[in-house]
């Protein structure tokens, strides 16, 4: 029975998953670490700061306590890369920047945020078709989600980071991203295999070059 996962050569490959609140990120980077693991792949999920910052003082952050959850976001997935050859990141700083932006109108944080996101190999953004659910202190509410799905893929799409929208109820949510992961992982390989192929080329009988214009022409 072969493997769904190819071998994963390059140490640290980062699958960052951002999205609006209640969009099931937790639920999908668990989901995808076990897969991972379940198919022997060194894999390690690193969690969202801001819910242990949360847990641990009992409210949300003030403005200026921003910077420091996003650096600790940032440097806890270095760290997991060192050891890890999977890392799937429930948030990346990007999600930090995004709500300093919604919450206290501060855009500071993008520059260094888009930067440390572009560590990421792969980014999933989580689509708003599943039901607001409250989360303790977390949870602002579900008219948040649009405006905060709409800065999200500004940003990505401004900085150029590519992305793909995971959606789905259930399951197939975490289906629809194990094929984008499978797809990410299995890229390097594809192209060392296409790499050692011999190139395929057509001669016609006009000439023996195969880039000749002639090829493009319609025969007589």
């Amino acid at each position: 029975m072969s493997r769904p996962w190819p071998n994963v050569v390059e140490q640290g490959i980062v699958i960052a998953i951002v999205g609006a609140e209640s969009t099931g990120k937790t639920t999908l980077a668990f989901g995808l670490t076990q897969a991972l693991l379940a198919e022997g792949v060194n894999a390690t999920m690193v969690p969202e700061v801001l819910r242990e910052f949360c847990d641990d003082r009992g409210r949300t952050p003030y403005p200026h306590e921003q910077v420091g959850i996003a650096r600790d976001q940032t440097q806890r997935l270095v760290q997991s890369t060192q050891t890890h050859d999977v890392v799937v990141a429930d948030t990346t700083a990007l999600m930090t920047a995004v709500y300093s932006d919604h919450l206290f109108n501060d855009q500071s944080l993008y520059a260094q945020a888009l930067i440390d996101h572009a560590f990421a190999n792969l980014t999933l953004l989580t689509a708003l078709d599943l039901p607001w659910q409250a989360d303790g202190l977390q949870r602002d509410g579900a008219h948040v989600r649009e405006p905060v799905d709409d800065l999200i893929r500004q940003h990505l799409l401004n900085a150029e980071l590519p992305f793909s929208v995971v959606a789905g109820q259930g399951v197939h949510r975490l289906d629809q991203a194990l094929l984008v992961v499978r797809q990410s992982l299995s890229a390097t390989q594809r192209a060392q295999e296409n790499a050692v192929r011999p190139r395929w080329r057509w001669v016609c009988e006009r000439c023996d070059d195969g880039d000749c214009e002639q090829h493009w022409l319609p025969r007589a």
